[in-house]
C-alpha cells in the first residue's frame, strides 16, 4: 500500500498545562517563544507544571495525526528512546492509525519532551528539550514504504545530522517521484539556516508551508509578494496568515481562505501543523487548492480552541461538508 504523506520530524512528548503569566516569571519562561533546554531543565519544568497533559508531539507528528483521523494513510518517521515517554510516544500515535516508521534505541539520550505553557490570553510558551531527536540522521530513511509525498518539518534543519537527512529525503523523493513538502517551522530557524535552506528548497522542495513572518525571514517580502517570488521554483505555496487566514498560490492561481475558529481562541498550539495536515488531506484526495484550504482553516479552527495539538472533535465529520460542496 502506498502512503499518502510520511512525515519526518523531531519525536516530541508534549507536555501542555494551563498557567498564569506569574508561572512564566517565577521559573524565568520566555513568553511566547521556543526555548531550547537541557535534560535538567526539562526535569524541574516537568515537576512544577500542574496536571499537564501529555500526548505525542512535534510539528511533523501533529500533523500525521491530523491526516490519520481524517482518514488518510500517514506514516511517521523520529527516534525516540527505550524509556516511558518513548513507549508513550508510540502507542499514541498508533492509537491513531499513524504508522510509527522510526527507531527506538535503548542508548543515547532520553525521549525529548516540550513543557508547553498556555495562558489566558492563549499564547503558548514552549520549553524543548530534544533529546534523542538530535541523533536523527539518513539511516533512519532506510526501507521506507511508497508514499505520494515527504512531509519535512523545518525544525529538524538544527540537528546535526538535519541537513543530511534532508538531502536523504529530496534523494528518495526524486528516485520515487514522490513530491516534497517543506514546513519552515520558525522565522528564526530560516535566520539561523538562510543560506542552505534557500539553496535546499530552490533545489527540491515542491510544497512550502510557512507562516507570515517565516516568509518574510525567507525573502523580505510580505506575505503575497513572496508567494510571487517563491511560485519561480515551488509548485505550491501556502501562507498562514493567524486571525486573517492563509494564502494559497498553486499553478499561477491564488487564494485566500478565512479563518474559521469554532469557538473562543484557547491555545495556538498546533495551528500550522493541523492546517499542513488538512491541506495535504485533501491534495491525496484530488480536490483543487480551494477546498484543500477550507479543509485546512477547519482543522486549525478546531484545534485553536482546545488546549493541546491533539484534536477533540470528530475531524471527518467537521469536514463533511467542505467536500460534499
Amino acid at each position: 500500500m502506498t502512503l499518502d504523506v510520511i512525515y519526518v520530524g523531531n519525536a516530541i512528548v508534549d507536555m501542555v498545562a494551563v498557567a498564569e503569566d506569574s508561572f512564566l516569571t517565577d521559573h524565568a519562561i520566555e513568553k511566547g517563544g521556543m526555548n531550547l533546554i537541557d535534560e535538567e531543565r526539562a526535569i524541574y519544568l516537568s515537576q512544577h507544571l500542574e496536571n499537564p497533559t501529555k500526548m505525542a508531539g512535534g510539528s511533523a507528528a501533529n500533523s500525521a495525526v491530523g491526516m490519520a483521523l481524517l482518514g488518510g494513510q500517514s506514516g511517521y518517521v523520529g527516534e525516540v528512546a527505550q524509556d516511558e515517554l518513548g513507549h508513550e510516544f508510540i502507542s499514541s500515535l498508533q492509537d491513531t492509525g499513524t504508522k510509527f516508521l522510526g527507531k527506538q534505541t535503548d542508548d543515547g539520550l532520553a525521549t525529548a519532551r516540550s513543557m508547553i505553557v498556555v495562558t489566558s490570553d492563549a499564547v503558548r510558551s514552549m520549553n524543548t528539550f530534544l533529546g534523542a531527536c538530535i541523533q536523527m540522521g539518513p539511516a533512519h530513511l532506510e526501507d521506507m514504504p511508497a508514499c505520494d509525498v515527504y512531509y519535512l518539518e523545518g525544525y529538524l534543519f538544527d540537528a546535526p545530522n538535519g541537513p543530511a537527512l534532508f538531502e536523504k529525503v529530496a534523494m528518495i523523493a526524486e528516485a520515487t517521484g514522490a513530491k516534497l513538502a517543506l514546513s519552515l517551522s520558525d522565522a528564526w530557524c530560516v535566520e539561523r539556516h538562510f543560506d542552505a535552506l534557500s539553496n535546499f528548497i530552490k533545489q527540491h522542495v515542491s510544497i512550502l508551508f510557512s507562516n507570515e513572518d517565516e516568509a518574510r525571514a525567507l525573502t523580505g517580502k510580505d506575505y503575497e509578494s513572496a508567494a510571487q517570488e517563491m511560485a519561480e521554483y515551488l509548485d505550491e505555496i501556502i501562507i498562514t496568515r493567524g486571525a486573517d487566514g492563509a494564502y494559497i498560490h498553486k499553478d499561477g492561481m491564488s487564494a485566500h481562505v478565512m479563518a474559521k475558529p469554532i469557538a473562543e481562541v484557547l491555545d495556538t498550539t498546533g495551528a500550522g501543523d493541523l492546517f499542513a495536515a488538512g491541506y495535504l488531506y485533501g491534495r491525496a484526495k484530488g480536490y483543487d487548492a480551494k477546498i484543500c484550504g477550507e479543509i485546512a482553516s477547519a482543522l486549525s479552527g478546531e484545534i485553536i480552541c482546545h488546549y493541546g495539538a491533539r484534536p477533540e472533535a470528530n475531524l471527518k465529520a467537521l469536514i463533511r461538508d467542505i467536500v460534499a460542496s
